[in-house]
């Protein structure tokens, strides 16, 4: 599927930008640069970029375009592969393309519905969910069709606790991520804790507002210590290799979230600066589902968790024939048997030769 691949890749990279920009609109305050008009922008779909705002805003609009156009290119060629292996029918590109489309669209009309509401921050938080939504889709997807370590994450199986726990670590930064939202459109909760990593007080802000941004910082705390326990626990179990360095690049972003959230309170970075902070939680978003849905799908290619190896069964001895055979039987189990059961096997040697000395013998006199 080397065509959808490449397809589900050219979408992947569309939608984070798209996410990312969606988030510098929130950050910057340019939700409204268009005003209450969708889908045009004060009449026109190529307005004069002539304020910030505005350009920021019609901006998202275009990326938003060229995301629903590479999905939908993304859902026919995926229509056109659907007989060939991993394209159609469960676990193939086809239905999670398909979603994807759902989901863009879903998106739009949440958008539109944010600008006829003034950006009210229900809507906002709405439409900031389904795109994280979206971008997942199309991570699955990318996955599906071969991408992101998935066709060798499909070759090894990993443990039920191991998928379990990039589950909870996925869930932990879907909540992080939407928070997150929450606390950049909340009134007052962006500069409700003035320190870090303490919250400290600001008397300008209302009770709730410091809810929100110490429920964001909770989590964020909380996630960062849950990947980290995935990550040694990978190191010590070495279960896939692909796992391993998805929690890697998992708990490098939440670290380094950490660190550009004690700069951006601690240095009053501007606007333009403090979107690299959501920027790099959207990213800390796609690592963290990226590890879980690779857990998810290893060993779908009927992998194996270790390799065994086949013990063949040894072939019956042949019952000796003569007393050469037998004594050649006793030199060869000399280092295996005591003096004791050695010395019986010389002396019934002995006693069958002699037999046959006698036996040899009286043939002889008839």
């Amino acid at each position: 599927m080397p065509t959808l691949r490449r397809y589900s890749y050219v979408a992947f990279g569309v939608a984070c930008a798209h996410l990312v920009f969606g988030a510098i609109v929130r950050i910057s305050g340019s939700g409204m640069g268009c005003g209450d008009h969708w889908p045009r922008c004060y009449g026109s779909f190529f307005p004069p970029l002539n304020r910030p705002d505005l350009i920021i805003e019609v901006s998202h609009r275009y990326l938003a375009s060229i995301l629903l156009l590479s999905l939908v290119v993304l859902f026919v060629a995926a229509w056109r592969h659907r007989a060939e292996p991993g394209a159609g029918g469960p676990g193939g590109v086809l239905r999670s393309s398909a979603l994807a489309v759902a989901l863009g669209v879903s998106a739009a009309l949440l958008g539109a519905m944010t600008v006829k509401l003034g950006n009210a921050p229900l809507a906002t938080l709405a439409h900031w969910t389904v795109a994280m939504s979206l971008v997942a889709t199309v991570v699955a997807t990318v996955i599906r069709a071969g991408g992101l370590g998935g066709a060798a994450t499909r070759l090894r199986e990993v443990s039920g606790k191991t998928k379990r726990g990039t589950l909870v670590g996925a869930a932990i930064a879907l909540l992080a991520v939407v928070v997150g939202g929450l606390t950049a459109k909340y009134p007052g909760a962006s500069v409700a804790c003035p320190s870090f990593p303490l919250c400290g007080t600001n008397p300008d802000v209302q009770g709730a507002a410091v809810h929100v941004q110490l429920t964001h910082r909770v989590l964020a705390v909380l996630l960062v210590l849950h990947l980290f326990g995935l990550f040694m626990a990978q190191r010590k179990h070495r279960e896939s290799p692909i796992i391993l360095r998805a929690a890697t690049i998992a708990l490098s972003l939440g670290v380094l979230q950490l660190l550009v959230a004690g700069a951006m309170i601690g240095m009053h970075l501007p606007p333009v600066l403090r979107s690299l902070h959501e920027a790099t939680g959207v990213s800390i978003w796609i690592a963290t589902f990226a590890l879980a849905y690779l857990a998810r799908v290893s060993g779908d290619g009927h992998g194996v968790r270790e390799p065994r190896v086949a013990i063949e069964p040894k072939e019956p001895k042949e019952p000796w024939q003569t007393s050469a055979d037998l004594s050649r039987a006793v030199g060869e189990s000399d280092n295996r048997t005591s003096s004791l059961p050695l010395a019986a096997a010389k002396r019934s040697l002995s006693t069958m030769s002699h037999s046959v000395a006698v036996i040899v013998a009286r043939g002889a006199d008839v």
